[in-house]
């Protein structure tokens, strides 16, 4: 053996702690911001199945289901007054329900530092008042 391959053994603490710490660090992160992000897309996805049975419902049904189901989820910046509009436009015999999910989540991060996440999504949907 030549004295360089003596001095090597194969060992690589430093780089395995490092390696670990950074994992660790994305789970305790994902750990708090995958509930928010699923609520919102949740949240987004009872909206696009209402404003697709808008030709059924006025718009104040509507948006009263939209913030019954971010009530369920526990999303209060969403029930805040402006967080959600639902509006519904009927032209003839076809028209359109649209819904404006528009507010920002704040997320806690340990306590050092705070990210926002913010939800701001427009779904239209067409609705036919005769078939």
């Amino acid at each position: 053996m030549t004295p360089f391959q003596q001095s090597q053994r194969g060992e690589g603490k430093v780089g395995c702690i490092l390696t670990f710490l950074v994992i660790a660090v994305v789970c305790a992160v994902a750990f708090k911001v995958a509930p928010i992000y699923y609520a919102n897309m949740e949240l987004l996805d009872k909206a696009d199945l209402v404003a697709t049975m808008g030709s059924r419902v006025p718009a104040e049904q509507v948006e009263s289901e939209v913030r019954a189901k971010a009530k369920e989820l526990d999303i209060p910046e969403a029930l805040k007054p402006g967080a959600i509009k639902v509006t519904k436009v009927v032209t003839g015999e076809s028209g359109v329900c649209k819904i404006v999910l528009n507010y920002k989540r704040k997320v806690d991060l340990y306590g050092f530092t705070t990210i926002e996440i913010k939800q701001d999504k427009v779904i239209e949907k067409t609705i036919y008042t005769n078939f």
